[in-house]
């Protein structure tokens, strides 16, 4: 494999990082996750907007214009040739001479790492039978609108749930479930889809807004409101959605069966959907 790291593309195993690295010593870094189908980058435009944000919410520099992170991004793609994939990017404020809390002095450069992995296609029966998920307090930070490297809760939180038997953890704050540990958060009820709406609480994220969008293009009825953990429990259908899950429905949460147990006609509708924008996406890629 070969991967970016400040300026250069070279083999996984010569790539270097120093130990006084910010990412390192104090998680101090962002991060995005860019699926890539038939080689086009997948919304490059709006990940970087979301990479800019964080980026700010943290203070650190941009090291890159946008023209510069698309020929790094698809330098990267060129030299990992393959199917559907995803661009794993990390820029962290970079390795100062002493390890301080303190912002170091500004000429130190952030550290840019990007990788490329294979996107592994999901088990039909899987997709079918739909995931278990399970409730958990909300343990992490307030500003989960950043995509910071500070992942340790959501590590936390997921690997609670995998030990229950699931295979995601769904967050409630104050009374509100708020999104998955790796996840966005959909229900439905009567038809009605709602998804939480973007602030401080959840991570604004990319295939989220994809989703709100298809349904918004297809006359698929959608609100975006908070949504109450009985709101959650009493819900027809449950949907995760990221990067890497795309759209998946929840089959069982805490233990209890979500509508009749089977994802339900909504998903149905916009899983089909879904899958023909990435099938018009790789029609454009192939030209």
């Amino acid at each position: 494999m070969i991967v970016y790291l400040n300026g250069s593309f070279l083999p996984q195993d010569e790539a270097r990082v120093s130990v006084l690295d910010r990412g390192f010593l104090f998680g101090d870094g962002v991060y995005e996750v860019i699926p890539a189908y038939g080689g086009r980058l997948l919304r490059l435009d709006q990940h970087l907007d979301r990479l800019e944000h964080s980026l700010d919410g943290l203070r650190i520099r941009n090291p890159c214009d946008r023209a510069r992170w698309r020929e790094i991004l698809e330098g990267l793609l060129e030299r990992n040739p393959g199917d559907d994939r995803s661009v794993y990017l990390q820029v962290t404020r970079g390795a100062a001479a002493k390890r301080d809390h303190a912002f170091p002095p500004p000429e130190v450069e952030p550290t840019v790492f990007a990788m490329v992995t294979p996107i592994a296609q999901p088990d039909p029966a899987s997709v079918e039978r739909g995931v278990h998920a399970f409730t958990y307090d909300d343990t992490r930070w307030s500003r989960c609108d950043i995509k910071a490297i500070t992942l340790l809760p959501n590590v936390l939180l997921r690997q609670q749930a995998i030990d229950a038997g699931g295979q995601e953890a769904i967050l409630i704050r104050d009374g509100l479930a708020t999104e998955g540990a790796a996840s966005n958060l959909f229900i439905v009820r009567n038809g009605v889809m709602t998804t939480p709406p973007k602030d401080h609480r959840v991570l604004p994220g990319i295939t989220r807004d994809l989703v709100v969008e298809i349904a918004q293009a297809n006359d698929l009825p959608l609100v975006e409101a908070d949504i109450p953990v009985a709101d959650l429990l009493a819900a027809d259908e449950v949907w995760l959605t990221s990067s890497t899950k795309e759209v998946m429905a929840v089959t069982e949460l805490d233990g209890r069966p979500v509508g009749d147990g089977r994802p339900g006609p909504v998903w149905r509708r916009m899983h089909v959907l879904y899958q023909d924008y990435k099938a018009r996406l790789r029609e454009v890629a192939a030209g």
